[in-house]
C-alpha cells in the first residue's frame, strides 16, 4: 500500500487557483444537495499556550473519499515568522478505508480559503466590482489577492496592515505578479471606502472593521477569524450585512463574528440567509440590489481541504507522478 505524500510545492504544482475555484464550486453543491457529509469540527485548546489543535472530518460521496484535517492554530505566529495555521490532511478511500494521502493543511487551507471567497465572490458581488480592499499582509491576503483577480476585472487593489511595513513589503511582492495597481492605506476607513469588494486575511482577535466602514453595495469576505470568541467584524457591521455562510450549522456554533453579535442582542439565527451552495442550487437568493451589503463569513469546511486532497492525488495517480511512500 502506498501513500501520496505533498508538502507545499507538490500542490502547488498540481491544482491552480482557477482549479480550485471549480472544485469548491462542486462541493459546495455537493454539501448543498447531501452528497457530502461535514460534521462539526473539534478543538482543544493548548495549556497555557494562545492555541488550539482543531480536527476536521468529512465525507465525500462522488469520490469515495473521506479524510480528516488536523490543523494548529497559533495566532500570534506571525510576529516569529510563522503561518497561524499548520497541520495536515489526510486522506482515506471509503471503500476499504485505506489511507491514499498525506498532505499539508497550510497550504492547502491558503489555496481552497481563497478560492471559496472567489466562489462567493462570483454570486455574490456586483457584476461589475473593479475594487478590492484587502485587510491584512499575510498567506490569505496573497491567497485572496491571486482568488479575486481570477473572478473580477480590478482595476484597483488597496492594502491595509496593523503593521504598515508589511503591507509595504506585501505591495512590493504582489506588484510583481499582477498588472494592477496597488495602494497602501494607513487606516481601515480609508482603504474600504468605496470598495467594491473587501477581504478581512487578518488573525486579530478584536474587530477590525465596523458598520461606519462599510459603503453600500460592498461585498466582504470575513476569513480571518475561525474560532468562536475572535472576530474581524463588529455587531453594527454584521448587523447591516445580508450574511451568507459555508454551512450554518458551523456557523452558529463555530463562528466567533456571527456568535459574539448575537449575544450582543444585534442578531439572531435568522440573520444567516443560507450558505453559498443553496445559492448554487437555487435553493435561496443571493444579492437582490446594487445597494446591498453582503458578507460571506467563511469558516473553512473538512470537505473543501478534502475535496482539494482529492483533485491532488487523482492528479499525480493519474500522471503516475508525486512523492508516494509504502504504508504496511
Amino acid at each position: 500500500m502506498k501513500v501520496l505524500i505533498a508538502n507545499k510545492n507538490d500542490i502547488n504544482n498540481a491544482i491552480s487557483m482557477q482549479e480550485c475555484i471549480d472544485v469548491m464550486e462542486e462541493t459546495l453543491t455537493l454539501l448543498a444537495k447531501g452528497d457530502a457529509y461535514n460534521p462539526l469540527r473539534d478543538s482543544m485548546h493548548i495549556p497555557d499556550k494562545n492555541g488550539l489543535l482543531g480536527t476536521m472530518p468529512g465525507h465525500i460521496n462522488k469520490h469515495s473519499v473521506f479524510g480528516i484535517k488536523a490543523v494548529s492554530v497559533y495566532p500570534e505566529n506571525a510576529h516569529i515568522g510563522l503561518d497561524s495555521h499548520q497541520g495536515s490532511v489526510t486522506l482515506f478511500d471509503a471503500t476499504n478505508g485505506v489511507p491514499l494521502a498525506i498532505m499539508d493543511a497550510g497550504q492547502i487551507t491558503a489555496v481552497r480559503t481563497a478560492a471559496v471567497s472567489a466562489v462567493a465572490t462570483k454570486i455574490l458581488a456586483k457584476k461589475n466590482s473593479t475594487t478590492l480592499a484587502i485587510l491584512g499582509s499575510g498567506v490569505q491576503a496573497s491567497s485572496h489577492v491571486e482568488a479575486m483577480n481570477a473572478v473580477l476585472k480590478l482595476d484597483e487593489i488597496r492594502v491595509w496592515s496593523r503593521n504598515k511595513d508589511n503591507a509595504i513589503n506585501f505591495i512590493a511582492t504582489q506588484n510583481k505578479k499582477y498588472g494592477v495597481p496597488f495602494e497602501c492605506f494607513d487606516s481601515v476607513n480609508d482603504c474600504a471606502h468605496d470598495a467594491d469588494v473587501i477581504c478581512t486575511t487578518t488573525a486579530s482577535v478584536d474587530p477590525i472593521l465596523y458598520g461606519h466602514h462599510l459603503t453600500e453595495g460592498v461585498h466582504i469576505n470575513a476569513v480571518g477569524s475561525s474560532v468562536y470568541n475572535t472576530r474581524e467584524l463588529d455587531g453594527s457591521a454584521m448587523q447591516l450585512c445580508q450574511l451568507y455562510v459555508d454551512k450554518k450549522e458551523s456557523a452558529i456554533n463555530e463562528s466567533g463574528d456571527f456568535l459574539i453579535a448575537k449575544q450582543e442582542g444585534l442578531i439572531n439565527d435568522n440573520h444567516i440567509i443560507g450558505s453559498l451552495g443553496e445559492i448554487l442550487t437555487n435553493q435561496i437568493a443571493g444579492r437582490q440590489a446594487n445597494t446591498d451589503i453582503t458578507l460571506f463569513k467563511s469558516l473553512g469546511l473538512a470537505v473543501e481541504d478534502i475535496a482539494t486532497a482529492f483533485f491532488i492525488y487523482d492528479k499525480y495517480k493519474n500522471n503516475n507522478d508525486g512523492n508516494w511512500v509504502e504504508f504496511g
